[in-house]
């Protein structure tokens, strides 16, 4: 399989600059959906990188525990909480988000497992699916069945051996993985160094990024970015694309000030500016 490079000139062509007659609404709606009583960062992670790179209204969907460390941490969310105290019991909600992004910090709790799996039943909008709610999928591989077409998963490795098995090399790898892909017509993206991601007949390459993304939360904010790029109406390979692009140029942008070792995850969101700007120049 020919490997496309994730590079400046691939990202011209992607990218639409916000227009000057935009509003919140034609910006989008994002729906984060995860957290867990002591997790509960991870959804803040992800709603701010979403808001960050230009989607126009983010909510939170969290359990109750959630609800003050979001309303207090990210004003520009809005939250729905779950009945439950300190896990997702049943994923109810009445507004139309655009796309929707499931599993930072959720847990593997059995109430998790089982709004998962009606939610999935349920679900018809574009979808990515990270953390615990792959491990969850992962225990249910008959529920892939169940993903809408163009899916976005976004394993680590170890995210993605539990979901396609071991592997030899890297080549057995890409060729299980795009069995997948293709079966049921997901997108994966591979995290990990470079960043791959694939679509069963497709792969892609990141060329931006560095070992300062190594730390908790880092997949977190990707999964934001990528959801954001949903919402403003980018395709789901072409988001993904694009997210993981941007994701890695914060890296880029801001080890000159924090150095490797002290960038943390909220650095990303911090520098998603100047990494759509430089796209400007």
């Amino acid at each position: 399989m020919k490997t496309t490079a994730i590079d400046l000139k691939k990202i011209l062509v992607i990218y639409k600059p916000v227009d000057k007659k935009a509003h919140k609404g034609s910006q989008g709606h994002a729906l984060i959906i995860g957290g867990s009583y002591g997790k509960i960062g991870s959804i803040v992670l992800s709603s701010k990188a979403c808001l960050k790179s230009g989607c126009g209204l983010v909510t939170a969907l969290v359990p109750k525990c959630g609800y003050d460390i979001l309303q207090t941490s990210l004003p520009e969310a809005m939250v729905l909480t779950d009945d439950n105290e300190k896990c997702i019991s049943k994923i109810d909600f009445e507004i139309e988000p655009k796309a929707i992004a499931i599993g930072m910090g959720i847990g593997q709790e059995m109430l998790t497992q089982k709004a998962l799996h009606t939610f999935l039943k349920n679900n018809t909008k574009n979808l990515l699916v990270d953390a615990d709610a792959l491990n969850i999928l992962s225990k249910n591989k008959d529920w892939l069945e169940l993903l809408p077409k163009n899916t976005i998963l976004t394993p680590h490795k170890k995210e993605l051996e539990r979901l396609i098995g071991s592997w030899e090399n890297e080549d057995e790898k890409i060729k299980l993985t795009a069995e997948i892909a293709t079966k049921f017509s997901l997108i994966f993206v591979l995290k990990g160094a470079p960043t791959q991601i694939l679509d069963g007949k497709n792969l892609f390459e990141n060329t931006t990024g560095n070992g300062a993304l190594a730390t908790a939360g880092s997949g977190d904010s990707l999964s934001g970015i990528i959801t954001s790029f949903l919402v403003q109406g980018y395709k789901p390979l072409e988001a993904s694309i694009l997210g993981v692009y941007i994701h890695g140029l914060t890296a880029d942008i801001a080890v000159a000030s924090t150095g490797f070792e002290s960038f943390i995850a909220s650095d990303i969101s911090e520098n998603l500016g100047k990494a759509f700007l430089s796209l400007k120049k």
